[in-house]
């Protein structure tokens, strides 16, 4: 116990000192939550309604899919998890500790954007801030479970751009960050509903800020849940320690397992 805290006090440290890490998780995105405030805001002044979940949402996409699997595919690359297997630092920890330092960071980000945003933009804050506080934290969970998923499964730095552009791109574009659900063609929403970043706004505007849900808000929260327990498991079982070593427990193919409880989700939703 004493090493994890120590590792993952060194962990959070590193979130600040780390340049690239400290552009993720705090000044990327306040800055474009504060663009978005200035611009949007009086383009759109309904976006007003949306923009602290809508921010919070695009804070934790960008310090979780953005900051979390490239330095774990750099020290496997760099031999780092071998010296750690040799001193005797278990896979979970190596996974679970820049996973629990990225969400506590972004607690505090959350907790910038939520009470300034009133202030600066005159946004409405939630009605409900415990549901508000679990969905956020439900959020972060699934989307650092998929980040630490994507960096075990890449082959080398470059893979995990692609992988994480995969879902952050659609996730701005379709995830009712910018556009309201509502407005998609069926098919498009159906698509939306396999990001995390949909469900957790459908959730959010039902249960935390006093708006209706274009689908089951009860199931976007499970769903969250039950992808982000399963990618950190499959995260933990094709962990490898060492990029030169060909041999892994499971194909890299079973990652697209974690897209299951959302298949399953548009399934019941029709």
């Amino acid at each position: 116990m004493k090493a994890f805290f120590h590792h993952f006090t060194f962990e959070f440290k590193l979130g600040i000192r780390n340049k690239q890490l400290l552009l993720m998780n705090y000044l990327f995105p306040l800055g474009f939550y504060l663009m978005m405030g200035l611009i949007m805001a009086e383009i759109n002044p309904l976006f007003r309604d949306d923009i602290i979940p809508a921010m919070v949402i695009f804070a934790i996409l960008a310090a979780t899919l953005l900051g979390i699997p490239e330095p774990l595919v750099n020290a496997r690359e760099k031999g780092i998890f071998r010296s750690y297997k040799i001193n005797g630092i278990p896979a979970t920890s190596i996974i679970s500790i820049p996973a629990l330092t990225t969400i506590l960071h972004l607690l505090i980000v959350a907790a910038l954007i939520t009470l300034s945003a009133p202030l600066l933009f005159n946004a409405p804050l939630p009605v409900n801030w415990v549901n508000f506080c679990i969905i956020l934290t439900v959020m972060a969970f699934a989307c650092a479970g998929l980040s630490v998923l994507i960096g075990v499964v890449s082959p080398n730095a470059r893979m995990t751009i692609l992988w994480s552009q995969l879902v952050f791109v659609p996730s701005m574009i379709l995830g009712g960050l910018m556009l309201p659900y509502k407005m998609l063609p069926d098919l498009a929403g159906k698509s939306a509903q396999l990001l995390p970043a949909t469900l957790a706004m459908n959730a959010l505007n039902s249960f935390a800020m006093g708006k209706s849900a274009s689908f089951s808000p009860g199931w976007s929260i499970l769903i969250l849940l039950v992808s982000g327990i399963l990618a950190f498991g499959l995260a933990i079982y094709l962990f490898s320690w060492d990029s030169r070593n060909s041999t892994r427990r499971g194909h890299p193919l079973l990652a697209l397992l974690v897209l299951l409880p959302y298949i399953i989700g548009i399934a019941l939703h029709n």
